[in-house]
């Protein structure tokens, strides 16, 4: 039987205390200019709670499981041994992948005016990929979004190239942007539709045309991977380690759909992207992710050139340099958790909703162990 002792009703016996903080951005990403975090601190170090405002208890509690993991406070794995990240990376050590000490990122290249291309891409530095989002009003923009592509492929000719839709299109409008978009020369097109049936359908019907598509909202929990893979519905699948319920759940889930995988962001401050980094760190290598991604694919975890505040200072925070950021753990200067802290309105309501979560997460726990 569960010892529910070691997994007590109140969260607040596991985490006692927290800080939650609000990030302003440089620009407007996904429809927000400043995101709201939480962050905590157990024995495996600092780590990030973050599910956007919108999402219910049940998607949050995932979040909730992968940020327990990683500050080494998920019930069950200190009495069994090493913590399951502690285990990934003691597997990553023996496959020679502990000297991995950096991974390469891709820049982000939002929807934004043609002539600030080059002045926003020249935030990240050199770098070797380039992400761009399209479909910000779905297939209305479609023209806005060549030509500011079109300027992308004058001023950088041979940098690697993916997009990313957010499932902006129905199907009839996804065949049109391929046909329209796949003279720029894409590593992959990412999440065209919405619905993985709709996905499968594209791929069946781009008759020729060289779009390689990717899955990324399509995965929202462990079993969306395996749907892709069944259906064929994308030869790429991106993976976020807090959507997916922590770094070992994202590990298993990769190694079960048997796709290639980017690890991205999920808009996160330097601690959360330190969990991503750790992940990218220890992808599996195959021949088909090394046809379709290269040696050493770009991870989407790049974005914390996205924010004006980070919880650290630049030089020690989970940016790109020269295309790369560190794989490392973050401590947050105290000063910065001071100065960015919400209100007290804020504060309570993030209190509150990290109990529901844990009323989510908690029976699960309890069965898992019973």
């Amino acid at each position: 039987m569960a010892d529910t002792e070691q997994i007590p009703e109140s969260i607040a016996e596991l985490v006692p205390n927290f800080t939650i903080l609000t990030l302003p951005m440089v620009t407007r990403f996904r429809g927000i200019t400043e995101r709201e975090i939480m962050l905590f601190e157990g024995p495996d170090g600092w780590a990030e709670f973050s599910p956007f405002t919108e999402y219910d208890a049940a998607e949050s509690s995932r979040w909730l499981r992968a940020a327990l993991e990683f500050a080494g406070l998920l019930p069950g794995t200190a009495e069994a041994g090493p913590s399951a990240v502690g285990q990934l990376a003691d597997t990553a050590g023996r496959s020679g992948a502990a000297a991995v000490r950096s991974v390469a990122v891709n820049a982000t290249l939002p929807a934004c005016a043609t002539s600030e291309v080059e002045s926003i891409l020249a935030r990240y530095g050199p770098v070797g990929t380039v992400k761009a989002k399209v479909a910000e009003h779905g297939i209305d923009s479609l023209p806005a979004d060549v030509e500011r592509l079109r300027e992308f492929r004058r001023l950088f000719p041979s940098t690697t190239l993916r997009l990313d839709a957010n499932a902006g299109y129905s199907l009839p409008e996804a065949l049109r942007a391929c046909a329209e978009l796949a003279e720029l020369d894409l590593q992959y097109f990412e999440q065209p539709v919405a619905a993985v049936e709709d996905m499968a359908r594209l791929r069946e019907q781009l008759d020729g045309l060289p779009v390689v598509l990717a899955a990324d909202e399509s995965i929202r929990k462990a079993e969306d991977p395996l749907r892709v893979a069944e259906l064929g519905a994308a030869e790429v699948v991106i993976v976020k380690v807090q959507p997916l319920g922590g770094i070992a759940a994202a590990r298993s889930i990769i190694e079960a759909c048997g796709l290639p995988a980017v690890v991205s962001s999920a808009l996160e401050s330097s601690v959360g992207l330190a969990a991503g980094a750790q992940l990218a760190a220890t992808l599996p290598r195959t021949p088909v992710s090394r046809e379709l991604l290269g040696e050493h694919p770009a991870c989407g975890l790049g974005t914390g050139r996205l924010f004006a505040e980070d919880v650290v200072s630049a030089d020690l925070s989970v940016r790109p340099v020269n295309g790369q950021i560190p794989v490392t753990r973050i401590v947050p200067d105290p000063q910065r958790l001071e100065r960015l802290a919400v209100d007290q309105g804020r504060f309570d309501w993030w209190s509150m909703r990290l109990q529901e979560c844990w009323s989510v997460l908690r029976p699960s726990l309890l069965s898992s162990r019973s």
